[in-house]
Protein backbone atom coordinates (compact mmCIF):
# COMPACT_ATOMS: atom_id res chain seq x y z
CA UNK A 1 0.00 0.00 0.00
CA UNK A 2 2.89 2.71 1.01
CA UNK A 3 5.16 1.45 -2.19
CA UNK A 4 1.42 2.24 -4.17
CA UNK A 5 0.45 5.78 -2.83
CA UNK A 6 4.67 6.61 -3.46
CA UNK A 7 4.08 4.92 -7.08
CA UNK A 8 1.39 7.26 -7.51
CA UNK A 9 2.92 10.41 -6.32
CA UNK A 10 6.00 9.71 -8.06
CA UNK A 11 4.43 9.04 -11.28
CA UNK A 12 2.53 12.21 -11.33
CA UNK A 13 5.88 14.21 -11.10
CA UNK A 14 7.18 12.01 -13.46
CA UNK A 15 4.27 12.61 -15.50
CA UNK A 16 4.53 16.51 -15.46
CA UNK A 17 8.06 16.57 -16.38
CA UNK A 18 8.12 14.22 -19.42
CA UNK A 19 4.65 15.94 -20.62
CA UNK A 20 7.03 19.27 -20.12
CA UNK A 21 9.76 17.82 -22.05
CA UNK A 22 7.47 16.19 -25.04
CA UNK A 23 5.88 19.70 -25.36
CA UNK A 24 9.18 21.30 -25.63
CA UNK A 25 10.91 18.84 -27.91
CA UNK A 26 8.01 18.82 -30.04
CA UNK A 27 7.69 22.17 -30.50
CA UNK A 28 11.36 23.07 -31.21
CA UNK A 29 11.47 19.82 -33.90
CA UNK A 30 8.25 21.40 -35.78
CA UNK A 31 9.88 24.44 -35.83
CA UNK A 32 12.43 23.20 -37.51
CA UNK A 33 10.78 21.44 -39.62
CA UNK A 34 9.07 24.48 -41.02
CA UNK A 35 5.88 24.12 -38.86
CA UNK A 36 3.94 27.35 -38.41
CA UNK A 37 4.13 28.47 -34.99
CA UNK A 38 -0.18 28.87 -35.29
CA UNK A 39 0.08 25.18 -36.28
CA UNK A 40 2.20 24.28 -33.07
CA UNK A 41 0.03 26.35 -30.59
CA UNK A 42 -3.13 24.23 -31.91
CA UNK A 43 -1.75 20.88 -32.58
CA UNK A 44 1.07 20.38 -30.77
CA UNK A 45 0.33 21.81 -27.67
CA UNK A 46 -2.57 20.33 -27.77
CA UNK A 47 -1.39 16.72 -28.12
CA UNK A 48 1.21 17.45 -25.09
CA UNK A 49 -1.50 18.34 -22.65
CA UNK A 50 -3.72 15.68 -23.91
CA UNK A 51 -0.82 13.53 -24.08
CA UNK A 52 -0.60 12.24 -20.14
CA UNK A 53 -4.72 11.46 -20.58
CA UNK A 54 -3.93 9.43 -23.92
CA UNK A 55 -0.54 7.24 -22.58
CA UNK A 56 -2.50 6.67 -19.22
CA UNK A 57 -5.49 5.35 -20.85
CA UNK A 58 -3.65 3.52 -23.18
CA UNK A 59 -1.40 1.97 -20.38
CA UNK A 60 -4.12 0.84 -18.55
CA UNK A 61 -6.19 -0.65 -21.51
CA UNK A 62 -2.94 -2.95 -22.23
CA UNK A 63 -2.97 -3.67 -18.33
CA UNK A 64 -6.87 -5.22 -18.51
CA UNK A 65 -8.76 -2.06 -16.90
CA UNK A 66 -10.70 -0.17 -19.28
CA UNK A 67 -12.74 1.09 -16.59
CA UNK A 68 -9.83 3.25 -15.37
CA UNK A 69 -9.55 4.38 -18.94
CA UNK A 70 -12.87 5.73 -19.54
CA UNK A 71 -12.76 7.27 -15.83
CA UNK A 72 -9.84 9.01 -16.83
CA UNK A 73 -11.46 10.43 -20.46
CA UNK A 74 -14.64 11.60 -18.67
CA UNK A 75 -13.08 12.68 -15.52
CA UNK A 76 -10.19 15.19 -16.92
CA UNK A 77 -13.07 16.66 -19.33
CA UNK A 78 -15.03 17.17 -15.78
CA UNK A 79 -11.83 18.13 -14.24
CA UNK A 80 -10.70 20.41 -16.70
CA UNK A 81 -14.33 22.84 -16.60
CA UNK A 82 -15.07 22.58 -13.36
CA UNK A 83 -11.33 22.91 -11.40
CA UNK A 84 -9.18 24.17 -13.54
CA UNK A 85 -11.38 26.91 -15.44
CA UNK A 86 -12.70 27.57 -12.16
CA UNK A 87 -9.26 28.68 -10.98
CA UNK A 88 -8.43 30.20 -13.83
CA UNK A 89 -11.59 32.65 -13.37
CA UNK A 90 -11.08 32.86 -10.02
CA UNK A 91 -7.21 34.14 -10.72
CA UNK A 92 -8.25 36.43 -13.72
CA UNK A 93 -11.81 36.55 -15.30
CA UNK A 94 -11.47 34.88 -18.81
CA UNK A 95 -12.90 36.89 -21.77
CA UNK A 96 -14.39 34.98 -24.91
CA UNK A 97 -14.20 36.68 -28.24
CA UNK A 98 -12.91 34.34 -30.23
CA UNK A 99 -14.86 32.83 -33.10
CA UNK A 100 -13.00 30.13 -33.08
CA UNK A 101 -13.79 29.39 -29.60
CA UNK A 102 -17.04 30.28 -29.67
CA UNK A 103 -17.30 27.66 -33.04
CA UNK A 104 -15.40 24.94 -31.40
CA UNK A 105 -17.97 24.67 -27.81
CA UNK A 106 -20.49 23.83 -29.84
CA UNK A 107 -18.54 21.29 -31.51
CA UNK A 108 -17.60 20.20 -28.64
CA UNK A 109 -20.70 19.69 -27.20
CA UNK A 110 -21.89 17.99 -30.29
CA UNK A 111 -18.94 15.28 -29.56
CA UNK A 112 -19.85 14.72 -25.84
CA UNK A 113 -23.50 13.84 -27.39
CA UNK A 114 -22.04 11.37 -29.90
CA UNK A 115 -20.13 9.86 -27.29
CA UNK A 116 -23.06 9.52 -25.22
CA UNK A 117 -24.70 7.92 -27.57
CA UNK A 118 -22.06 5.12 -28.10
CA UNK A 119 -21.81 4.01 -24.60
CA UNK A 120 -26.15 4.74 -24.17
CA UNK A 121 -25.60 0.53 -24.97
CA UNK A 122 -22.70 -0.07 -21.85
CA UNK A 123 -20.33 -1.53 -24.58
CA UNK A 124 -17.50 0.04 -26.44
CA UNK A 125 -16.46 -2.10 -29.46
CA UNK A 126 -13.93 -1.74 -31.38
CA UNK A 127 -15.85 -0.44 -34.46
CA UNK A 128 -17.04 2.23 -32.41
CA UNK A 129 -13.34 3.55 -31.03
CA UNK A 130 -12.34 3.40 -34.88
CA UNK A 131 -14.81 5.77 -35.43
CA UNK A 132 -14.13 8.21 -32.44
CA UNK A 133 -10.32 8.22 -33.77
CA UNK A 134 -11.45 9.03 -37.64
CA UNK A 135 -13.51 11.66 -36.13
CA UNK A 136 -9.95 12.70 -33.98
CA UNK A 137 -8.04 12.51 -37.66
CA UNK A 138 -10.50 14.68 -39.01
CA UNK A 139 -10.62 17.25 -36.43
CA UNK A 140 -6.39 17.68 -36.47
CA UNK A 141 -6.56 17.68 -40.26
CA UNK A 142 -9.13 20.62 -40.56
CA UNK A 143 -7.18 22.66 -37.78
CA UNK A 144 -4.03 22.08 -39.83
CA UNK A 145 -5.97 23.16 -42.74
CA UNK A 146 -7.20 26.48 -41.26
CA UNK A 147 -4.49 26.64 -39.26
CA UNK A 148 -2.20 27.23 -42.54
CA UNK A 149 -4.79 28.93 -44.56
CA UNK A 150 -5.90 31.81 -42.44
CA UNK A 151 -2.64 32.50 -41.23
CA UNK A 152 -0.88 35.83 -42.66
CA UNK A 153 2.44 34.63 -44.89
CA UNK A 154 4.65 37.54 -44.41
CA UNK A 155 3.95 37.93 -40.38
CA UNK A 156 3.57 34.40 -40.05
CA UNK A 157 7.37 34.16 -41.71
CA UNK A 158 8.73 37.04 -39.41
CA UNK A 159 7.65 34.78 -36.90
CA UNK A 160 8.76 32.10 -37.35
CA UNK A 161 11.93 33.21 -37.81
CA UNK A 162 12.43 34.78 -34.75
CA UNK A 163 11.09 31.61 -32.71
CA UNK A 164 13.50 29.57 -35.08
CA UNK A 165 16.22 31.98 -34.03
CA UNK A 166 14.99 30.96 -30.69
CA UNK A 167 14.29 27.09 -30.61
CA UNK A 168 16.75 24.70 -29.36
CA UNK A 169 19.40 22.89 -31.36
CA UNK A 170 17.55 19.99 -33.70
CA UNK A 171 19.32 17.47 -31.74
CA UNK A 172 18.49 18.88 -28.38
CA UNK A 173 15.14 18.97 -29.51
CA UNK A 174 14.81 15.51 -31.45
CA UNK A 175 16.68 14.39 -28.00
CA UNK A 176 13.89 15.69 -25.39
CA UNK A 177 11.14 14.41 -28.00
CA UNK A 178 12.06 11.22 -27.74
CA UNK A 179 13.05 11.23 -23.63
CA UNK A 180 10.14 12.45 -22.92
CA UNK A 181 8.06 10.17 -25.11
CA UNK A 182 9.63 7.43 -23.30
CA UNK A 183 9.17 9.00 -19.59
CA UNK A 184 5.38 9.58 -20.08
CA UNK A 185 5.11 5.74 -20.89
CA UNK A 186 7.22 4.80 -18.05
CA UNK A 187 5.47 7.18 -15.48
CA UNK A 188 2.03 6.36 -16.99
CA UNK A 189 2.61 2.53 -16.23
CA UNK A 190 3.95 3.76 -12.91
CA UNK A 191 0.73 5.68 -11.72
CA UNK A 192 -1.80 3.13 -13.11
CA UNK A 193 0.21 0.48 -11.04
CA UNK A 194 -0.28 2.35 -7.90
CA UNK A 195 -3.82 3.68 -8.86
CA UNK A 196 -5.06 0.36 -9.26
CA UNK A 197 -3.58 -1.38 -6.15
CA UNK A 198 -4.74 1.57 -4.19
CA UNK A 199 -7.88 1.08 -5.40
CA UNK A 200 -8.44 -2.47 -4.94
CA UNK A 201 -6.86 -2.02 -1.67
CA UNK A 202 -9.29 -0.16 -0.30
CA UNK A 203 -11.82 -1.49 -2.18
CA UNK A 204 -12.71 1.25 -4.59
CA UNK A 205 -13.52 0.60 -8.49
CA UNK A 206 -10.96 1.36 -10.79
CA UNK A 207 -13.73 3.26 -12.41
CA UNK A 208 -13.98 5.86 -9.24
CA UNK A 209 -9.94 5.91 -9.03
CA UNK A 210 -10.00 6.98 -12.89
CA UNK A 211 -12.81 9.71 -12.40
CA UNK A 212 -11.26 11.26 -9.91
CA UNK A 213 -7.09 10.83 -8.71
CA UNK A 214 -6.04 9.71 -12.20
CA UNK A 215 -8.25 12.34 -13.71
CA UNK A 216 -6.69 14.84 -11.93
CA UNK A 217 -2.74 14.07 -12.30
CA UNK A 218 -3.17 13.74 -15.82
CA UNK A 219 -5.07 17.31 -16.14
CA UNK A 220 -1.99 19.41 -14.26
CA UNK A 221 -0.90 20.28 -17.61
CA UNK A 222 -4.06 21.58 -18.71
CA UNK A 223 -4.27 23.84 -15.32
CA UNK A 224 -0.26 25.17 -15.72
CA UNK A 225 -0.82 25.77 -19.11
CA UNK A 226 -4.83 28.10 -18.41
CA UNK A 227 -3.87 29.94 -15.62
CA UNK A 228 -0.77 31.02 -17.36
CA UNK A 229 -2.41 31.94 -20.51
CA UNK A 230 -4.76 33.82 -18.33
CA UNK A 231 -2.71 35.71 -16.31
CA UNK A 232 -1.03 36.80 -19.25
CA UNK A 233 -4.01 37.94 -21.15
CA UNK A 234 -4.08 35.23 -23.37
CA UNK A 235 -7.87 34.69 -22.65
CA UNK A 236 -8.34 32.51 -25.67
CA UNK A 237 -5.60 29.89 -25.25
CA UNK A 238 -6.78 29.53 -21.58
CA UNK A 239 -10.11 28.34 -22.58
CA UNK A 240 -9.01 27.19 -25.90
CA UNK A 241 -6.72 25.03 -24.37
CA UNK A 242 -9.49 23.13 -22.28
CA UNK A 243 -11.70 23.00 -24.72
CA UNK A 244 -9.44 21.07 -27.21
CA UNK A 245 -7.79 19.24 -24.54
CA UNK A 246 -11.64 17.62 -24.23
CA UNK A 247 -12.11 17.08 -27.87
CA UNK A 248 -8.95 15.11 -27.93
CA UNK A 249 -10.01 13.16 -24.63
CA UNK A 250 -13.49 12.17 -25.86
CA UNK A 251 -12.33 11.23 -29.19
CA UNK A 252 -8.58 10.28 -28.95
CA UNK A 253 -8.06 8.78 -25.45
CA UNK A 254 -11.58 6.73 -25.81
CA UNK A 255 -11.10 5.41 -29.46
CA UNK A 256 -7.24 4.74 -28.08
CA UNK A 257 -8.79 2.61 -25.29
CA UNK A 258 -11.31 1.28 -26.94
CA UNK A 259 -9.11 -0.12 -30.18
CA UNK A 260 -6.72 -1.62 -27.53
CA UNK A 261 -9.08 -3.84 -25.46
CA UNK A 262 -12.90 -3.42 -26.28
CA UNK A 263 -15.29 -2.71 -23.59
CA UNK A 264 -17.66 -5.41 -23.71
CA UNK A 265 -19.61 -3.84 -20.60
CA UNK A 266 -18.93 -0.98 -18.14
CA UNK A 267 -20.83 0.35 -15.30
CA UNK A 268 -24.03 1.71 -15.69
CA UNK A 269 -22.84 4.64 -13.73
CA UNK A 270 -20.66 5.91 -16.62
CA UNK A 271 -23.12 7.26 -18.87
CA UNK A 272 -26.34 8.32 -15.69
CA UNK A 273 -23.92 9.59 -13.57
CA UNK A 274 -20.30 10.45 -15.59
CA UNK A 275 -21.51 11.44 -18.95
CA UNK A 276 -24.38 13.10 -17.76
CA UNK A 277 -22.07 15.13 -15.28
CA UNK A 278 -20.08 16.17 -18.29
CA UNK A 279 -22.76 17.10 -20.39
CA UNK A 280 -24.14 19.31 -18.07
CA UNK A 281 -21.12 21.29 -16.98
CA UNK A 282 -20.22 21.26 -21.31
CA UNK A 283 -23.47 23.05 -21.64
CA UNK A 284 -22.94 25.36 -18.76
CA UNK A 285 -19.31 26.57 -19.89
CA UNK A 286 -21.08 27.19 -23.44
CA UNK A 287 -23.93 29.51 -22.07
CA UNK A 288 -21.76 30.80 -19.33
CA UNK A 289 -19.28 31.85 -22.19
CA UNK A 290 -21.01 32.95 -25.00
CA UNK A 291 -22.07 36.50 -25.79
CA UNK A 292 -25.18 36.93 -27.57
CA UNK A 293 -24.86 40.55 -27.67
CA UNK A 294 -21.51 41.34 -26.80
CA UNK A 295 -18.21 39.28 -25.45
CA UNK A 296 -18.55 36.68 -23.64
CA UNK A 297 -16.94 36.35 -19.84
CA UNK A 298 -16.20 33.52 -17.86
CA UNK A 299 -15.76 35.85 -14.40
CA UNK A 300 -15.64 34.83 -10.79
CA UNK A 301 -19.20 34.57 -9.75
CA UNK A 302 -19.48 32.02 -12.84
CA UNK A 303 -16.40 30.86 -11.92
CA UNK A 304 -17.13 29.75 -8.42
CA UNK A 305 -20.33 27.54 -9.99
CA UNK A 306 -18.25 25.59 -12.09
CA UNK A 307 -16.14 25.42 -8.80
CA UNK A 308 -19.02 24.64 -6.91
CA UNK A 309 -20.37 21.37 -9.42
CA UNK A 310 -16.89 20.29 -9.47
CA UNK A 311 -16.90 19.87 -5.59
CA UNK A 312 -20.57 19.21 -5.22
CA UNK A 313 -19.71 15.89 -7.97
CA UNK A 314 -16.75 14.33 -6.12
CA UNK A 315 -18.26 14.95 -3.01
CA UNK A 316 -21.25 12.32 -4.42
CA UNK A 317 -18.52 9.95 -5.90
CA UNK A 318 -16.77 9.85 -1.76
CA UNK A 319 -20.20 9.77 -0.43
CA UNK A 320 -21.38 7.03 -2.79
CA UNK A 321 -17.94 5.27 -2.16
CA UNK A 322 -18.60 5.08 1.48
CA UNK A 323 -21.91 3.93 1.54
CA UNK A 324 -20.42 1.09 -0.27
Amino acid sequence: MTLALIAILGGFALLIWSADRFVDGAAATAKHLGMPSLLIGMVVVGFGTSAPEMVVSAMASLDGNPDLALGNAIGSNIVNIGLILGITALISPISVHSNIVRKELPLLTLIGGLVGFILLDGALTRFESLLLLTGFIGLVSWTIFVALRTRGDNLETETDQLLLAQAMPIQKALFWLVVGLVALIISSRILVWGAVTVAHSLGVSDLIIGLTIVAFGTSLPELAASVIAARRGEHDIAIGNVVGSNMFNLLAVIGIAGVIKPMGSFPADIVHRDWATMMLMTVGLLVMTFGFRKTGQLNRIKGCVLLFFFVAYNTYLLLDVMAK
